[in-house]
């Protein structure tokens, strides 16, 4: 779809949505759950029942996730609508001119406001959100917070997740309107024994059975018809052997190359005095890799004009990973960061409720069209972003 008919069409959205009225316990709800690391073909495994009659009842597809194909960049693509060059969070590491270098232990409100979140989008709209868990949500953006949200904690369960969800939807006042929820444990399996593993299967399958008991919860508490439940991942996974490791230090003098980030994408910057001899091994199709000055990316990749986006960037041949000396390969089962349009690393989605059409296969959905969905779910306008707009995709009810 043309950009210029995208931006018109929210436009008429914006004009038109407003947030929902009446009493918390009578308004839709909406809950966003995000499964990290879980390739779409896992769905088809057998492992998932419950995900499994979610999509049936639905509308699911294999989802095109942004690049770089990384945790932190794709989550917030996913609330946004934006892709990585244009929302700001560029990778799992990186470095801003003016903040510095980038991981995921800082939570400086700086790092997230090139965009705004839905879950900022709602309160601001006068919706209440609660996040439990999700990358950004414990940061004060643009001046907001959800309402109700946890510090990430990977040590809480999967169960007692669930549990602190259904406890906020018990509130007899302040009843959340939208919810995000993430899980981690299929992403952790998939890197120490990969995509192809019975622990990465078994570990989809304690997800499943997790979102059963959320599921089993809304229907005891009679929200289960009028909620929408859109689940999603954030990127795929690829397998990866230990003997094709790409060192990519080892054709420059120690001392020469900062590896910011290295995994199936690789984040370099060189040393000053270097930027020569840098150029001269890596730039250009290499074995296994291929090496980019920022601003002369493939334009598909859309990256390249952020500031935080790294001089070098290398992307590596699926089943292979990019490394250095002191940052060597450390979970030899299954990387991402690949190429985004590679079937490794098509991500999950599947929505279902009173809003979203029945038995609907998707072809073409892209992460950067999630976040209109949820606007259009919720009933209130969302910033302008890359994606189209939510009447335009063919899972929603017309």
């Amino acid at each position: 779809m043309p950009r210029l008919l995208i931006v018109l069409l929210t436009l008429f959205l914006a004009g038109c949505a407003t947030a929902p009225a009446g009493p918390p316990q009578s308004r839709p709800l909406t809950l966003l759950i995000s499964i990290d690391g879980f390739r779409s073909d896992y769905l088809d495994r057998g492992a998932t029942p419950v995900l499994a009659g979610l999509a049936a009842e639905g509308a699911t597809g294999p989802m095109r996730p942004s690049f770089p194909s990384l945790t932190f960049s794709n989550h917030y693509t996913l609330v946004t609508g934006l892709h990585p060059d244009h929302h700001g969070m560029v990778g799992n590491n990186f470095d801003d001119p003016v903040l510095g270098r980038f991981n995921q232990a800082r939570k400086e409100t700086g790092w997230w406001n090139e965009a705004e979140p839905i879950w900022v989008t709602a309160e601001t709209a006068g919706l209440t959100a609660a996040t439990m868990f999700w990358p950004g949500s414990e940061t004060e953006i643009r001046g907001r917070r959800p309402t109700y949200w946890r510090p990430y904690d990977s040590a809480v369960s999967n169960e007692a997740r669930v549990d602190q969800v259904l406890a906020w939807l018990d509130l007899a006042d302040g009843r959340p309107d939208l919810v995000t929820l993430y899980f981690d444990v299929v992403d952790t399996v998939g890197h120490a024994t990969g995509p192809g593993s019975p622990e990465t299967l078994a570990a989809a399958g304690q997800v499943d059975a997790a979102i059963g008991g959320l599921v089993q919860g809304l229907k005891d508490r009679g929200l289960y018809d009028r909620t929408t439940l859109v689940i999603v991942s954030d990127h795929g996974m690829a397998p990866i052997r230990p003997d094709q490791t790409i060192y990519l230090d080892d054709a420059l003098p120690a001392g020469a190359l900062d590896v910011i980030y290295a995994s199936g994408v690789a984040y370099l910057a060189p040393m000053p005095g270097h930027e020569a001899a840098v150029d001269a091994a890596l730039i250009g199709r290499k074995d296994h890799y291929e090496c980019w000055r920022r601003g002369e990316l493939p334009a598909r990749f859309v990256l390249g004009t952020n500031p935080r986006v790294p001089p070098i960037v290398c992307l590596a041949d699926i089943g292979w990973y990019l490394a250095s000396r002191a940052r060597p390969l450390r979970s030899p089962g299954g990387a991402h960061g690949f190429d985004n349009a590679s079937t490794e690393m098509q991500a999950l989605f599947i929505a279902r409720g009173p809003s979203i059409r029945t038995g609907v296969v998707l072809r073409d959905m892209d992460s950067v069209d999630v976040q209109p969905l949820l606007g259009r779910l919720l009933g209130i306008a969302v910033p302008v972003g890359d994606g189209r707009a939510a009447d335009s995709l063919p899972a929603i009810r017309r």
